[in-house]
């Protein structure tokens, strides 16, 4: 095998890193499926710490399900079911969860109020294709947000249409912060969540939860679009063992997630 010339093996060094850099920017990486978590997998085997190998910005859930998960410039939160937040432990561990490395390709500037439904109007009228997916990032000052997280579960895990029966919801009014989210397309409904998805932390990073509704007074939205989907699925026995095919797929998640 030929030697490389010191210079060379430079070269090639900075040839390697661009184009991980490239494609990393291009990527989500996704620990289990949406439709796992529906079936009670709420154990996995990836570590926060491995989990912020692959992202910046992102969201999940953590094992039993205790407490919804937000990750914001690196830093992984754990938001718990009385609305508060806290630096997640870099050893607990998912059973669902997407990050990607944020870099936005527009932001586009809010300056009247606006409620959900009309900022994911707004947001979808500026993309290209509908097809792809985005992550989203709003900060800004809210009137209103209302919040939900699931209770800790403890097994024999029950399906998380009936654990979602048990969650606590918390309205948060006149609070400044930030949303951080994915919108996916249609055709990946079980594989992660269909539309519009985000988790909410205040300015202070420590109150949050999953975003059910909100009133966006002013503020930034920021958008990333992405063409490559990282799907890493569990070996656990769990998911080995799990029925997986859901006869109503669509109405579970929308019951679970809000949507």
């Amino acid at each position: 095998m030929p030697a490389f010339e010191p210079h060379e093996l430079a070269g090639f060094r900075r040839w390697a890193h661009a184009i991980l850099t490239h494609r990393r920017g291009r990527e989500i990486y996704q620990t289990s499926t949406m439709g796992a978590l529906l079936s009670g997998v709420y154990e996995g085997d990836v570590t926060i710490r491995e989990l912020l190998r692959h992202g910046d910005f992102g969201l999940g859930t953590f094992n039993c399900l205790d407490g919804e998960m937000l990750v914001l410039d690196g830093v992984c939160y754990q938001l718990r079911s009385d609305g508060s937040a806290t630096i997640a432990d870099p050893e607990e561990r998912t059973p669902f969860a997407a990050v990607t490395w944020f870099r936005p390709d527009r932001r586009i500037e809010i300056s009247a109020p606006c409620d959900r439904a009309a900022l994911k109007a707004l947001i979808d009228q500026t993309l290209e294709s509908t097809n792809l997916m985005v992550a989203v990032r709003v900060t800004g000052q809210f009137s209103s947000i209302h919040t939900r997280t699931v209770a800790e579960q403890h097994p024999p895990y029950r399906p998380f249409t009936e654990a979602t029966q048990d969650q606590q919801e918390v309205t948060f009014t006149d609070v400044s912060g930030t949303l951080a989210g994915f919108r996916m397309p249609d055709y990946e409904q079980g594989i992660a969540v269909a539309g519009y998805h985000s988790h909410f932390i205040d300015t202070d990073r420590r109150h949050g939860g999953h975003t059910l509704d909100y009133r966006l007074v002013s503020g930034t939205v920021e958008i990333g679009i992405r063409s490559e989907l990282h799907l890493s699925l569990q070996r656990t026995a769990q998911f080995l063992g799990a029925e997986l095919d859901h006869d109503d797929l669509d109405g579970q998640i929308r019951q679970t997630e809000g949507g």
